[in-house]
């Protein structure tokens, strides 16, 4: 009998755009959201093609495709953002059909996204840590599909270099000045130009953004001395910051009221028990869907707990720990394993069975014992978690 030859149901080939990595299929159809970072930065440099299969349990995976496609994605399209009133108004209302499954976003937050940025608005991110905020920054680039360009300003260590450039020396070329990559994507019209965690970056950066996020400037000095060059910014620029800003956030810095007065907030929720499950069985469709909601009913309980008038922990789980976990899981972790090493070492475990880490082992090992029941508290241990978890 004939080996039964695994074709994909879609093709995609890797782009890259601005600093990102872009895939089309064979049908002008952008599905960057759908494949992780790494496998399209791979294919790109490898410079081979990447298929959609369907596994058993009939969810979609990416790999490497070496077969042939009869379409090859040149020359596509790219999404025509209307300039008519009328237009734009149907373009952002019927926007939602753009937002990727894995982004738990409401309807209405993400229209409004989509309005700030077709309006040229510049975007904060804000939310508690771990919910979404860059993936969501992400989603809006891949919807819109115009050039974009990535700086992590909470990592960078020398913001004049990052955003400026800096002065070299080489024997054979003498003294010479080289311009950032972020000086090259402030020229390029109708980018999209992410600035992530900016509330952990250096006032220094804070200083060379003034004149580039506002409104009526719009230009970026590459030195103070006099008759040195101004770049302004291109038409059509748009700027999305991600940040946390709260007293919970001590690695953040008290961002400067003059520059977040440069943006249009726009707040991410924490998710709702059934948000977090539907995302977890969306990203690991090869987990046990009973111990993916327990996942979600663990940080459900925490982040009640943590909300409560007296409350015994001081923060709850996050959706990026939660993902973590089962990844932990996918990996033949238990959820006791994946928990001892992701969850508890963000709780303090000071004060012995009194401490916030007792607290939470205590929530968790309910469904470690027995992780098929829904009901693995009665009303008096919801009480003492923090809550029903309506």
């Amino acid at each position: 009998m004939a080996r039964q030859i695994n074709v994909p149901d879609a093709v995609c080939r890797i782009e890259k755009s601005g600093n990102r990595f872009n895939a089309w299929d064979t049908d002008g159809v952008k599905r960057t959201s759908e494949i992780t970072t790494g496998a399209r930065r791979k294919a790109f440099e490898g410079d081979y093609l990447l298929g959609r299969f369907t596994n058993k349990a009939g969810k979609f995976y990416w790999r490497k495709w070496e077969g042939e496609i009869s379409n090859p994605t040149t020359d596509l399209p790219l999404v025509d953002v209307p300039t008519d009133h009328a237009e734009v108004l149907n373009f952002i209302h019927s926007s939602y059909s753009l937002k990727p499954q894995g982004l738990m976003m409401s309807e209405l937050k993400w229209k409004y996204l989509i309005r700030s940025a077709v309006r040229g608005k510049n975007i904060m991110m804000t939310g508690p840590a771990g919910c979404g905020k860059t993936m969501a920054a992400k989603a809006l680039v891949n919807s819109l599909d115009r050039p974009d360009y990535y700086f992590n300003l909470g990592a960078t260590q020398d913001p004049r270099g990052t955003l400026i450039g800096n002065t070299h020396f080489e024997s054979n070329k003498g003294t010479y000045f080289s311009e950032s990559v972020f000086v090259k994507a402030i020229q390029t019209p109708n980018a999209v130009i992410l600035l992530d965690e900016l509330s952990r970056a250096h006032p220094d950066a804070w200083n060379i953004l003034m004149t580039v996020l506002d409104y009526g400037q719009r230009y970026l000095r590459l030195d103070e001395a006099d008759n040195q060059a101004t770049i302004n910014v291109a038409d059509g620029v748009t700027f999305i910051a991600t940040a946390n800003i709260g007293n919970e956030y001590t690695s953040t810095r008290v961002m400067d009221k003059a520059l977040m007065d440069r943006f249009t907030i726009v707040e991410m929720d924490v998710l709702s028990e059934n948000d977090e499950n539907e995302l977890l069985n969306y990203m690991f469709p090869n987990v046990d869907s009973t111990i993916l909601s327990n996942v979600a009913k663990i940080a459900t309980l925490t982040r009640t707990e943590s909300n409560s008038e007296t409350a015994r922990i001081s923060s709850g789980i996050s959706t990026r720990t939660t993902v973590e976990l089962c990844g932990l899981l996918y990996d033949g972790f238990s959820l006791e394993e994946a928990s001892e090493v992701s969850i508890y070492p963000q709780y303090d475990a000071t004060g012995g069975v009194d401490s916030e880490r007792t607290f939470v082992k205590q929530i968790v090992q309910k469904f470690c014992d027995d992780g098929s029941s829904d009901d693995l508290f009665n009303e008096d241990e919801m009480a003492e978690a923090g809550g029903s978890m309506s």
